[in-house]
């Protein structure tokens, strides 16, 4: 009769034994010889070694893939589980996506790897993974458990991606396509919080403050239960001061300070196309110290630079034909680290002595390297803590509260920093404490950002909101990597989801040239991205989480120095496609 207290459980001395969960995952042990059930880059079914059973998984893993396998089931909100696998290999890794993760260092033998965790109030589904990591030998893994209860049967599906149809400068206005199964009515979240209810699909949020954005996510719910959120969509009210930029601009870097084997531009040689114009690079004194200081070419390295004078005067003649002149932080080699509320507070000092002795429109930040990075145990981007996040949030809020309103605030972080935080959370990984970190200073900024412009070019690669792999150089990566920033995301290991842009913030960064970086794409597959990003054309098969992007702010590249060298063929190629845009 053992099994009756397996299954049932019973009181034995004075003790409840719990039932046991059913393991709800799908060919957990790879019996059927296949990777049905699972979703794998770089996976596949070998006959040994195995933990037990006759199959195993065999994960691939190599310099630019992890080989990720993962498997999505339906769970019940406010549950717990517990999910655990037998592993093999070094550094294994296996978690929830956007939730709790584990790992071994090395597993010479199997080796069994386990969590728990809660679903959120409105959870219905949840990704399991396993990886791998890269360089590495191959890992294996064998016999997956995920113990709970499954999914609430007759619950509704997910409503379709909600779209805005109307602001004013206190509310926001929304509908949806309808969910399937019987639907007694909809709830609209912004992040965790139930802002309206409607038994239709369309709802209008109010009491909110002018000029401010929002990201809204819509479920469907009857008797039985509650479906999964719906993709975000990103809404800003109305009464917005206009910076005067170009609806579909073309952005350019211009090496004022070096020539960097391109050859020196003047400023009054840039083509009236550039509608943005980001002087690079003002860099630190030294690494910590956050005073920027801003030095023109000398004439020993750009025999043709021209004076400051007339360096000058070419700035005001770009911007009384509407163009916008910023000057750029950082760089490849300009490191920059806030660590003190005095290095913040130089950094405001000597960012704001630039932007008024050479009267520009506002600034550009293109922090790489180690200028960011995310102290252990600060897990929360809505709320960092790390002194190098909060101190450069705190120095930006205070330039564009000196500027006003018109103040332009750019930002070109790498995919590391931004998208990988859905797989990494440099806080909270326990791998790189870079990955992921301006996200906090993206979200914190949100209202006061112009164009976010990640640099889609020297990037390794990068998981999408569908869980594959993609790779920079062709027009699959732009618009996963594009996509992610509009639609939002899980932010990995920590149960918080990155509300998405919207689409009027929202550009992406590409190589000049083939000399420029790696990752140069050919100007008919950014069509092709472009087509589908804000057409919702030519999209390859892959769905757009946050839906055509119609007010896509534009293309920027390294470097307009770098397309000149190449007889402007970044700027003839997009400029026209940017301005047939409507």
């Amino acid at each position: 009769m053992r099994w009756l207290a397996v299954v049932f459980g019973v009181l034995l001395a004075g003790i409840v034994v719990p039932a046991q969960a059913a393991n709800i995952l799908a060919n957990p042990g790879f019996e059927t010889g296949t990777l049905d059930g699972w979703s794998c880059s770089g996976g596949s079914v070998v006959g040994t070694p195995v933990r037990s059973g006759t199959h195993a998984l065999n994960g691939a893993v190599t310099s630019s893939d992890y080989a990720q396998c993962s498997q999505t089931v339906a769970v019940q909100p406010n549950t717990a589980y517990t999910l655990s696998a037998w592993v093999r290999g070094s550094y294994v890794y296996l978690g929830v996506t956007g939730g709790s993760s584990t790992w071994t260092p090395s597993a010479a033998s199997y080796t069994q790897l386990s969590l728990s965790f809660t679903t959120g109030a409105s959870q219905t589904s949840a990704q399991i993974y396993v990886h791998g990591w890269y360089g590495q030998p191959a890992y294996q893994a064998d016999d997956f458990a995920l113990d709970g209860p499954g999914g609430t049967p007759g619950a509704p599906s997910s409503p379709g991606t909600p779209t805005v149809t109307s602001t004013t400068t206190s509310s926001i206005s929304l509908s949806w396509p309808d969910a399937t199964g019987a639907v007694t009515g909809y709830r609209v979240y912004e992040g965790a919080s139930v802002v309206q209810t409607s038994t239709g699909t369309t709802a209008t949020v109010s009491g909110l403050q002018t000029c401010s954005s929002h990201s809204y996510a819509v479920t469907a719910y009857n008797s039985a239960g509650e479906s999964a959120k719906s993709a975000a969509v990103t809404g800003r009210t109305a009464g917005c001061t206009s910076t005067g930029l170009a609806k579909h601009a073309l952005i350019g870097y211009l090496h004022a300070s070096f020539a960097n084997g391109s050859g020196y531009v003047r400023m009054a040689d840039v083509p009236d196309e550039w509608d943005i114009v980001n002087l690079a690079f003002g860099e630190p004194t030294s690494v910590t110290s956050g005073d920027i200081r801003f030095n023109r070419c000398p004439a020993g390295e750009c025999p043709n630079v021209e004076s400051d004078a007339d360096f000058a005067a070419a700035i005001k003649a770009k911007q009384a034909a509407g163009k916008k002149v910023l000057i750029s932080i950082g760089g490849a080699n300009g490191q920059v680290q806030l660590t003190t509320t005095a290095a913040r507070d130089a950094f405001v000092s000597s960012v704001s002595a630039i932007i008024d002795r050479w009267g520009l429109d506002g600034l550009d930040i293109d922090f790489e390297g180690h200028s960011l990075s995310l102290n252990a145990g600060d897990t929360d981007f809505r709320n960092p803590t790390t002194p190098v996040i909060v101190n450069l949030i705190s120095a930006l809020k205070t330039l564009k509260a000196k500027y006003g309103a018109a103040f332009v605030l750019t930002m070109a972080p790498e995919t590391f920093f931004v998208q990988v935080g859905y797989q990494f959370y440099g806080g909270s990984s326990g791998g790189d404490n870079r990955t992921g970190s301006y996200l906090p200073v993206i979200h914190a900024l949100r209202d006061s950002l112009t164009v976010l412009h990640v640099q889609d070019y020297n990037s390794g690669p990068v998981m999408g909101l569908d869980n594959q792999y993609h790779t920079m150089g062709g027009a699959d990566f732009h618009i996963a990597m594009t996509d992610m920033v509009k639609a939002g995301f899980p932010v990995a290991n920590t149960g918080q989801t990155f509300p998405g842009l919207r689409d009027d913030q929202i550009g992406f960064g590409l190589p000049a040239a083939v000399s420029a970086g790696n990752g140069y794409t050919a100007p008919a597959a950014v069509h092709t991205a472009l087509d589908c990003l804000v057409k919702g054309q030519s999209c390859g098969g892959y769905s757009l989480r946050g839906g055509p992007s119609p007010g896509f702010r534009g293309l920027m590249t390294w470097s307009i120095n770098w397309d000149h060298y190449y007889d402007w063929e970044f700027r003839n190629s997009h400029a026209p496609y940017l301005d047939a845009l409507p």
